[in-house]
């Protein structure tokens, strides 16, 4: 397992436990955050700040899939019950987590576009999970849940 992904684990499972300290110290200062979602479901961002301080109300965050791509951490997790489910985002540079992207409901394709960097392949360490190049640029990760439901779909580019 790569350092990214183990510092995004290491993020999911300090939340989990309450432990502030611990995920304050993998975050930057000031970390830059975009949401995509209904209006007070950015629950992680609630989390990470501590403005939801009604404990029984915070959502939960069980990752059932974490990959890496490139630099970046891709999660993924959804909630059946909850009909609930989110896509998380980390950018990760010098072993800080310093960009967060958050998705709830929505599916999420992750695009690597960057004529810069040479093109992966699954041999060759790249999330083997729906990955397919469509049209310029290679798919690297894909929503895989959609709870049986039509959802709305972004691409994000890396």
């Amino acid at each position: 397992m790569e350092d990214t992904k183990k510092i995004v684990l290491r993020l999911y499972k300090g939340i989990a436990r309450g432990e502030t300290g611990k995920v304050a110290a993998l975050l930057a200062p000031y970390l830059d955050w975009w949401f995509h979602g209904p209006p007070g479901r950015d629950h992680m961002m609630r989390i990470l700040t501590g403005a939801d301080e009604d404990h029984s109300s915070i959502f939960r965050f069980n990752p059932r899939r974490v990959e890496e791509a490139g630099r970046w951490v891709v999660a993924e997790g959804w909630e059946l019950a909850a009909d609930a489910y989110w896509v998380h985002v980390w950018a990760i540079d010098g072993g800080i987590i310093t960009q967060f992207r958050e998705f709830y409901n929505t599916s999420v394709t992750v695009r690597e576009l960057s004529p810069k960097l040479p093109p992966k392949t699954a041999a060759a360490g790249w999330p083997t999970g729906g990955q397919r190049s469509v049209g310029p640029g290679l798919t690297v990760w894909e929503s895989q849940e959609r709870l049986g439901r039509s959802l709305p779909g972004l691409v994000l580019t890396i």
